[in-house]
């Protein structure tokens, strides 16, 4: 318990004490965020202001992560060690934060609101997604099964036995989550602090889950209240740090924002999200969690869909945060309701999740 708060503490700090420094060096440089053209006219205004911000969180959840274990080794004669699930999920959020990274730096360049193109930008997340997929199929514990981070079984809270891919199938099915949930955060990041305020409440969610993992783990799956993953109390150390960055950098990211995360921060939140997800066994169960990022991304789906059979749109202005500043909600009210719906998803996400454990047997 104490690297989980370690993990979060330190994140949070750093993100807090880090951030001002890139506020100063992106201003200098001028990379400052290219607004779209077509957007609500109240954006207008925050053309200019710095980006790429998700450099900050991913160097507070390095940090938080690396101190928490630092601090076990110093304080106990057996410190938790890094773990192969640990590490992977750090390296898939920071490979999807490197891919945003130079999303960022293109659109900084060329002045304008395009990045790399969807072409460029999908064989990123694919390449990132391919490796993370190849290594999570490796580095069997020492159990008599030999656990490893991920499984090849579509997983709702545990695995579903029924439903089992294979080793190219399950590269297959890593590139769509990864892919979907990167692109439904980006989509999110819209407003000040939405993606932020949403992360940091997922993050929080999997802390618990995957901590509950750790208090309840068995050899044999989720049967009799026992839970059947590699690592959970390592997922919940970097689930933490990740709540702790996101936290952090909302200081200087809620409205009206210093700072913008930029794809950097959405794409290697989306990653962190989707790797999460698959670690915990937990695939099906993140779209309850992570509702409001699958809210946003449907919205534009739709939008799409609808005005290429009608031609005319399904809402004002996708994403869905868009429709409602363009219906006259004032922006900090658009937040502060989609960070209450977040939370509601995130909240009726872990009721499910114990519902189901106290259906397969566990003690209340």
């Amino acid at each position: 318990m104490k690297s989980i708060l370690f993990a979060a503490a330190v994140a949070m700090l750093v993100s807090i004490l880090f951030t001002p420094y890139l506020i100063r060096v992106f201003s200098k440089q001028g990379f400052g965020q290219e607004i779209r053209e077509e957007g609500p006219e109240g954006h207008k205004s925050k053309r200019g202001t710095p980006t790429m911000g998700g450099v900050a969180i991913l160097v507070a959840m390095w940090s938080g992560y690396l101190v928490s274990h630092l601090v076990s080794a110093m304080s106990t004669p057996r410190g938790e060690a890094p773990t192969a699930s640990g590490l992977l999920l750090l390296l898939l959020t920071s490979g999807l934060g490197l891919v945003g990274f130079l999303d960022d730096f293109i659109k900084i360049r060329r002045q304008r609101n395009l990045g790399l193109n969807k072409t460029a930008k999908l064989v990123g997340q694919l390449g990132v997604a391919v490796v993370f997929a190849i290594l999570a199929m490796q580095f069997p514990d020492n159990s008599a099964v030999g656990l490893t981070p991920a499984s090849d079984r579509l997983s709702f809270i545990g695995d579903i036995k029924v439903i089992e891919f294979g080793a190219i199938g399950f590269i297959v099915f890593c590139y769509l989550i990864v892919a979907t949930w990167s692109n439904a955060v980006n989509f999110t990041d819209g407003l000040d602090g939405l993606a932020g305020g949403a992360s940091a409440m997922v993050s929080g969610a999997y802390v618990v889950i995957a901590f509950w993992q750790f208090s309840n783990d068995c050899t044999r799956g989720i049967e009799n209240g026992c839970f059947y993953v590699r690592d959970p109390l390592d997922v919940a150390v970097v689930a933490a740090a990740a709540m702790g960055a996101c936290i952090g950098f909302l200081w200087w990211n809620a409205a009206p924002a210093k700072i913008f995360m930029g794809d950097t921060g959405s794409l290697a939140l989306g990653g962190l999200v989707a790797g999460l997800s698959m670690v915990t066994r937990t695939e099906m169960l993140m779209i309850i969690i992570g509702g409001l990022f699958v809210v946003e991304m449907m919205s534009v789906v739709l939008q799409i869909a609808v005005f290429r059979t009608t031609r005319r749109r399904l809402f004002r202005m996708a994403p869905f945060h868009h429709h409602f500043e363009l219906a006259g909600w004032a922006e900090t009210t658009v937040i502060i309701r989609f960070w209450l719906l977040s939370g509601i998803c995130a909240m009726f996400g872990l009721g499910v999740f114990y519902s189901e454990w106290l259906a397969a047997g566990g003690i209340r």
